[in-house]
């Protein structure tokens, strides 16, 4: 009897390639799945610990962005190295997932091989193999690799129903079904229906040039605020009237606005193209396209910056790194320069995003390249170079006038800190070096004639320094550094005393005489804010395309009222005139009218 039962168990091990060797009388070794677990434990603390740490160091958004696929990665050596299974059974299941990814990348819509091949694909699939080697732990070998294998297939094949438009703010991939048209196909094949007729465009235009409302990015000096007519604040009352809603090409452009007309930047295919609209109906004046295609991984494709207008000229910066001068009645090229050439440096990961500034005969732009070809001014009348500064490499910001000290400054915020430069000759008159590891991407506001903040994101903070003027001379004092105004590329603005923007995702106050924060309250992701001034209103746009009317006290967060503007995500800063609330992101475009209780101010 004990040697048939003994021949049995022979026999069956045999049988059985996945078999242990050292293995209990029952054929089975569960598998160690604790390490597993905190792998897992870890993919979803990565994701999301970006947005829930208050002020981490400037590299946490990369353990968010990549955590998870670094967690995926360490799942498959647990499973090779330390997961108590067989060696054939190790050897087969890794192969096996290796496999199914290999696969899944032949079949990937292009669009998911960036980052969301290493946000999603990766982390599902891994997290699928996980998860059936922990549900079949006690099961026999071959039936636990089965499981583990045909988990993780569905993890990574789920990828390849998808395609990818970017990252939102907090690095979640935005996703659709792959057999859905994007905003941008649908425009093209829609474009012959949105043509305004030419000669009523060049009437509309003529007389409003030489006075533009809104002409350049944030409005007149950058600085995010509407001085028109008071706005009803109750929008249940008197809600915004819908003018128009059109679809736009991809691109973080917002308007530069004269009179009936409306300038902005977009992806269409394989350019980039300038385009002219009617405020009144949102039909297309004219377009001018540039060939180039920035497809940046994380933000998606299109331009960022915003063109400029100025004494009836147009002045446009390309992602790819074309500048241009255009007739603003007809979009006719007057002159283009590359800034790969001039500055010598390719596109950085963003693309090239200064919006243009014009100072006297000069146009203003940030460049990044080598040596003094940091900043770059270009003749207005023939492009080329009057001056050039060196600037730091990676800036998402844009030159910006204003008066520091008693004199004209142009002011340039990059990495490597704030640069004040002479109008005229470009000479330094101030390096403020504040090296941050990040990326800075916004507008350096100045609180008075005398004091800037320099707005920074996580692992900085924002700082307050003082100019003093000795002879020709400037120098820089800190007034203060707060860690509780960490902005991301998120422009806020300065008003009484204050300053109202985004710490990371929420919107806060602070107070500017001590940088210490009043309150903190609104999660509106990685949107935009405008200044109504004479309304006392801050207008938020939210990354989801959803307006709010906040009151713009210092006393606390009240939200007046909202409604929904757009779908999508929404990047672009608002831009209001009069009372016509002019919104678009990368789907999309709008206008709103909205009530007016006062007509003065």
């Amino acid at each position: 009897m004990t040697d048939q039962n003994s021949t049995t168990f022979n026999v069956s091990a045999t049988d059985n390639p996945f078999a242990a060797e050292s293995i209990a009388p029952t054929g089975i070794r569960s598998l160690r799945i604790w390490p597993a677990i905190l792998l897992l434990s870890g993919m979803l603390v990565g994701r999301y610990l970006n947005g829930a740490v208050e002020d981490g160091p400037a590299y946490l958004w990369m353990v968010s962005a990549f955590g998870p696929m670094l967690c995926g990665i360490l799942i498959l050596l647990w499973w090779l190295l330390a997961s108590r299974a067989t060696w054939k059974e190790r050897v087969l299941g890794f192969a096996g997932a290796v496999s199914a990814f290999a696969l899944t990348m032949v079949l990937l819509d292009k669009s998911m091989r960036g980052p969301a091949m290493m946000g999603l694909t990766i982390p599902m699939g891994t997290a699928g193999f996980a998860l059936g080697a922990i549900i079949a732990a006690r099961r026999p070998a071959l039936r636990r690799t089965s499981v583990a294998l045909g988990l993780a297939t569905l993890g990574f094949g789920f990828s390849t129903l998808l395609s990818s438009d970017g990252m939102w703010g907090d690095f979640a991939v935005e996703l659709r079904w792959r057999w859905e048209k994007t905003a941008e196909e649908r425009l093209l094949e829609n474009a012959e229906r949105r043509i305004l007729d030419d000669f009523e465009a060049q009437d509309l235009l003529s007389e409003s040039l030489l006075s533009p409302e809104w002409p350049e990015f944030r409005g007149i000096g950058r600085t995010g605020r509407q001085r028109g007519p008071r706005l009803n604040r109750d929008w249940n009352a008197s809600p915004p009237q819908e003018r128009w809603k059109i679809d736009v090409g991809p691109g973080w452009s917002s308007f530069a606005v004269a009179g009936s007309s409306l300038f902005t930047q977009e992806q269409r295919g394989a350019n980039e193209t300038i385009v002219c609209y009617d405020a009144n109906s949102g039909l297309e004046i004219w377009t001018h396209a540039v060939e180039g295609r920035l497809q940046d991984p994380l933000g998606g494709p299109g331009p960022r910056a915003t063109p400029t207008l100025s004494e009836g000229r147009l002045f446009v910066t390309c992602a790819t790194g074309p500048v241009l001068r255009l007739d603003p009645l007809i979009g006719k090229l007057v002159w283009k320069i590359d800034l790969r050439e001039v500055a010598d440096r390719k596109p950085p990961m963003w693309g090239f995003c200064s919006s243009p500034l014009v100072v006297g005969a000069a146009v203003v732009v940030h460049a990044g390249g080598t040596g003094d070809k940091g900043t770059i001014a270009l003749n207005v009348a023939t492009g080329k170079v009057e001056w050039s500064a060196p600037a730091g490499e990676h800036s998402y910001s844009s030159p910006q006038l204003s008066i520091v000290a008693g004199d004209e400054q142009i002011l340039m915020l990059t990495n490597e800190g704030l640069d004040l430069i002479d109008p005229g000759s470009g000479a330094i008159r101030l390096n403020y070096p504040w090296k941050h590891k990040g990326y800075r991407s916004l507008q350096p506001p100045v609180v008075d004639e005398n004091s800037i903040l320099l707005p920074t994101g996580a692992g900085s903070g924002t700082r307050r320094i003082r100019i003093s003027k000795s002879g020709s001379s400037l120098q820089a004092k800190e007034v203060w550094t707060s860690r509780q105004l960490k902005p991301d590329f998120n422009d806020g603005i300065v008003f009484d005393g204050h300053y109202y923007g985004f710490d990371g995702s929420i919107f806060t106050c602070i107070n500017l005489s001590t940088g210490q924060r009043t309150w903190k309250g609104g999660r509106y992701g990685k949107g935009q804010a405008l200044l109504l001034e004479n309304s006392r209103i801050v207008l938020v746009v939210s990354e989801t395309g959803e307006v709010v009317l906040l009151n713009a006290s210092p006393d606390s967060h009240k939200e007046l009222c909202r409604f929904q503007a757009i779908e999508g995500k929404t990047w672009n800063h608002p831009v209001v005139v009069g009372n016509l609330l002019f919104i678009r992101n990368a789907q999309k475009a709008a206008c709103f009218e909205l009530a007016v209780t006062d007509s003065s101010g």
